[in-house]
């Protein structure tokens, strides 16, 4: 870990108005209300990379029932961040979370296969299907 960033799994700590601009940044969900921010992050267990004066430059969350299955989401480090590890040091931080171990992981990738494979997941494509928004 850099030693001026900080991962922190603390709900209490993460900064929505940061979380928006983060958002935004994303190909996924640029136009994330906040309403579905705060909806989202209060039924996951979320994730937060922090600089030196405490502010938030990174995100992620997993959705999980905590027996069989974890959902990895929403992984973003701030642009101005990236190419220091912080993406790489986050997810390393929550696959080995104890509250995953053992557990089946997941998670959707449109550009970043490579990243993810680095980290032991697999393509999987026979086997996935999805549902489109209702």
């Amino acid at each position: 870990m850099p030693k001026d960033y900080q991962i922190l799994k603390d709900r209490s700590k993460l900064q929505l108005e940061n979380i928006k601009n983060l958002m935004r940044q994303t190909y996924w969900a640029p136009d994330r209300s906040e309403a579905t921010i705060i909806k989202a992050i209060d039924h996951s267990v979320c994730y937060g990379v922090f600089d030196q004066d405490h502010q938030q430059i990174g995100f992620a969350r997993v959705i999980t029932d905590f027996a069989t299955t974890y959902y990895i989401c929403d992984v973003i480090i701030d642009a101005a961040h990236r190419g220091k590890g912080l993406g790489r040091l986050l997810l390393e931080f929550i696959t080995t979370d104890s509250d995953f171990r053992g557990l089946y992981g997941l998670l959707v990738t449109a550009d970043a296969h490579g990243f993810y494979q680095h980290h032991g997941f697999e393509p999987a494509p026979e086997i996935f299907m999805h549902s489109p928004r209702h």
